[in-house]
């Protein structure tokens, strides 16, 4: 620890080139961390504009280019690709290279991900506004745009395996295992969940290559970067080691082992054959068993220091986030099998479960993340803390408003439906819930405001932020308290 230790604390390191150099490039984290709140708030919006399809209020009618289906695209897209990826990258600026001790490739390629990404997602959002988009569930992206997805991933794979490469460190801290695989994993999935499906395989072939698309993008990028941030953040901000390192690896081989094979799951009861949907029934279950271990390292990791919360609001957005994972899991295990998805298949319930794992965990990760990093990435206090909880209240019960309706509607309908009561009483009964839906959609858009106005007044504000001795809090979270405890 103690070359890395050397490197946290001074602004530039001499590499193993033996040239000096910035080792984090903190102008790309701030870049990253702004368009990805930019980009959250026009896909805050557009999820929020077709809420009122359900309730006969949309104000497009008749207008082609946003009709509701394309505005749900845009939501989607804008959510994974303008929001979380801007956000995890934005994130690895910030980490990868306090971990190995080396900078990126370059600072310079990294300023033109920062371009050329962004100008991927405005031109595949805008591709979907215009009706190219491909019939792909969470593939929507136009065609023509996954070349240049497929060159900007491999960009940003090749600056950060740079630094993993030329780490200072024989043995890598467990955020790096996360981020590792990811970088492996993520250029796979895209490939195969937006050109196979589309070219090579059709019928209920292509149908169960979406299925695994669908859930290997959450498990296989979202998910080990939510968990190498966790892993990091968590120790800085507490000032104190995992509670074990062993569990979290069995949680990364568990995630490695299990996760590529749940995807089936999202057609149960498909002419997929029997076999592979039983498989993928299991396999999901003891994902779930597994990641019920991480959730057990960071509530370990949390004891003694629960009063932080008082003081942290980075700390309460991550543990949000982590009950909502823990939520998110233990209903995925049992609304995976076949005898729950006869009642809950295509009913509100899996949109409340979908919106509870990408809003309610990942993106409240995110958000801790920024809450902690802004003030030391402008140099700038927070303009406001009042602001940033009245943004933590209005998204956590948000979130927890749509999750709960979602979820009652769910069952009300799947309940009606194998009752084979009319269509036309289901919809009178979810119009209460698709209600209470806009309303925590209008939370969430207040919440949204909050925290971009805080962030722009603290841009703009004189009062500098000292953080001075950040640069030691990793090594000594880690170091000093005895390493792990296994």
């Amino acid at each position: 620890m103690t070359q890395i230790a050397t490197s946290l604390i001074k602004p530039v390191v001499v590499t193993s080139r033996g040239e000096t150099r910035v080792l984090v490039d903190t102008t790309s984290s701030l870049l990253h961390f702004a368009a990805a709140v930019a980009w959250i708030g026009v896909g805050i919006v557009a999820g929020l504009l077709y809420s009122f399809v359900f309730l006969r209020l949309y104000p497009n009618e008749g207008v082609e280019w946003l009709s509701p289906g394309r505005v749900r695209m845009v939501h989607t897209n804008l959510m994974a690709y303008g929001f979380l990826t801007n956000a995890f990258i934005g994130m690895l600026h910030w980490v990868v290279p306090r971990l190995t001790g080396e900078p990126v490739l370059s600072h310079a390629l990294s300023k033109l991900i920062f371009l050329a990404w962004n100008a991927i997602v405005a031109a595949a959002i805008g591709g979907i506004l215009l009706g190219q988009a491909q019939a792909i569930e969470w593939g929507e992206t136009p065609f023509w745009s996954d070349h240049l997805v497929v060159v900007g991933v491999a960009l940003v794979v090749v600056n950060f395996c740079w630094s993993l490469i030329r780490s200072r460190e024989k043995a890598m801290y467990v955020s790096l295992w996360y981020f590792t695989a990811a970088f492996v994993w993520t250029p796979l999935v895209y490939i195969m969940g937006n050109y196979l499906p589309q070219t090579l395989v059709p019928g209920t072939g292509g149908a169960a290559l979406v299925g695994l698309y669908i859930h290997d993008l959450v498990g296989l990028f979202v998910t080990p970067m939510g968990w190498g941030l966790m892993y990091f953040f968590v120790p800085v901000i507490t000032r104190k080691p995992i509670f074990s390192h062993a569990i979290s690896l069995v949680g990364f081989w568990g995630l490695a082992f299990f996760y590529p094979l749940n995807g089936v799951h999202h057609f149960l009861w498909s002419p997929i054959p029997m076999f592979a949907q039983y498989g993928a029934v299991i396999s999901t279950i003891a994902v779930e068993i597994v990641v019920t271990t991480v959730v057990i390292n960071f509530v370990m990791t949390m004891r003694g220091e629960w009063g932080r919360l008082k003081d942290s609001i980075a700390l309460r957005w991550f543990m949000v986030g982590m009950t909502c994972y823990f939520i998110t899991c233990l209903q995925c295990a049992f609304q995976t099998t076949l005898t729950m998805q006869k009642v809950i298949h295509f009913t509100d319930w899996v949109v409340g479960h979908s919106h509870l794992v990408m809003f309610g965990v990942f993106s409240f990760w995110i958000a801790g993340v920024i809450e902690h990093l802004w003030p030391k990435l402008t140099g700038r206090d927070w303009w406001s803390r009042r602001l940033n909880l009245w943004h933590f209240w209005l998204w956590t019960g948000g979130v927890a408003l749509m999750f709960a309706d979602l979820t009652v509607i769910g069952v009300v309908q799947g309940l009606l439906w194998d009752g084979l009561r009319p269509w036309e009483e289901s919809i009178r009964y979810s119009e209460i819930g698709w209600f209470f839906r806009m309303i925590s959609g209008w939370m969430i858009l207040i919440g949204f405001i909050c925290l971009g106005a805080n962030m722009l007044m603290s841009l703009l504000a004189r009062q500098e932020h000292s953080d001075s001795d950040y640069a030691g809090q990793f090594v000594e979270a880690q170091a000093g308290a005895g390493g792990t405890r296994d």
